[in-house]
């Protein structure tokens, strides 16, 4: 069916194309998902999945139909992101597809309904997690975070703090000497017995930034990492006339960098700090790749866009398929056989 309904959603804009989706999805009954392999199963951060395979945050902003994305086979699902109040985020056209890339760029600037709108479609499910972020013109945005974290604690399985979204001025500004104090800030307003904490991090890094992150990570009450967000950098190899509009790119010319910082935190941390890996994956082969990177678990969101929404059932069967082939007995033995063992100094 999606592919007889695709030509017809690529004649729409990208972002009304979204809107309708999101709309039939969300009429639809919600069931248990297709049956997993056992050998899929996944602990990461004192949270268990039945796959590796899981939806990132930007899909569904509003948590408007988490449990029918869970009905369709993904592992888990992140909804966000959601700001203290309601934004409208910036002007339109604001996504772009890169068709001939598999890619899509996106300068959305976090628009949501804002927290109190969306609490009442939240529920207390293990595989639900909640990415909240900061308000583009608030005056203390560690302050929104906080408030963010306070406000979803009873209805996440985990909440993730998003400060690496290229399309909000200054956020990603949150990735340095002020990392410290927002880690602590949402520490203390996620209290002693509240869901694990984990950080989203952009691709575009260098390694002092990194060392610096992964110091004040293993510093704080953290849970995970989450690597990475969509990125500002446009590979040569682009062919699509959209390559040159500003925002985030997500899709397949994110996967290699992408995976490359997963590799870069992951030498770092070792096992100290679970990570997930996120940015173009589409593939069994690729999702498999981001494991032996150091990843215990996958999101993914853009590959919807091109593959519809058989995608994370293909992708877990797939993995399956390679785990055994290789010999593991688990996700778990399979995470970072790609990198150095030991953590750098």
């Amino acid at each position: 069916m999606f592919g007889a309904l695709r030509p017809l959603l690529f004649r729409l804009d990208p972002e009304t194309a979204h809107g309708l989706t999101l709309t039939a999805l969300s009429a639809l009954p919600h069931g248990r998902g297709p049956a997993q392999d056992p050998l899929l199963e996944t602990r990461f951060a004192g949270l268990a999945f039945p796959s590796p395979i899981g939806l990132a945050a930007g899909f569904d902003k509003d948590a408007r139909a988490w449990r029918q994305m869970l009905g369709l086979g993904f592992g888990f699902v992140e909804v966000g992101t959601l700001t203290p109040r309601p934004q409208g985020g910036n002007p339109r056209p604001r996504i772009f597809r890169l068709a001939e890339d598999e890619a899509v760029i996106n300068r959305l600037g976090f628009n949501n309904g804002g927290l109190a709108d969306a609490l009442p479609r939240l529920a207390p499910h293990g595989r639900l997690g909640v990415n909240v972020g900061a308000n583009k013109d608030s005056t203390d945005r560690i302050a929104d975070y906080a408030a963010g974290v306070r406000a979803v604690a009873g209805k996440a399985a985990w909440i993730t703090l998003n400060i690496s979204s290229p399309n909000t001025p200054g956020l990603r500004g949150l990735q340095g000497d002020a990392l410290p104090e927002l880690l602590a800030a949402a520490a203390e307003a996620r209290g002693d017995s509240g869901p694990p904490l984990l950080l989203k991090v952009a691709p575009d890094l260098d390694d002092a930034q990194i060392d610096a992150i992964a110091a004040a990570c293993l510093d704080s009450r953290l849970s995970g990492l989450i690597v990475s967000n969509t990125t500002l950098a446009r590979p040569p190899e682009l062919r699509s006339r959209h390559r040159a509009e500003a925002g985030g790119l997500s899709g397949q010319p994110l996967f290699q960098p992408s995976t490359e910082i997963l590799k870069a935190f992951a030498r770092r941390l070792g096992p100290r700090l679970p990570l997930i890996g996120a940015g173009g994956v589409a593939t069994a082969e690729q999702a498999y790749a981001k494991i032996r990177a150091g990843a215990s678990a996958v999101q993914l969101y853009t590959a919807l866009v091109y593959h519809g929404p058989r995608l994370p059932a293909r992708i877990a069967a797939g993995l399956s398929l390679l785990l055994r082939r290789d010999g593991f007995q688990s996700i778990a033995d399979a995470v970072g056989v790609d990198i150095e063992k030991s953590p750098r100094a």
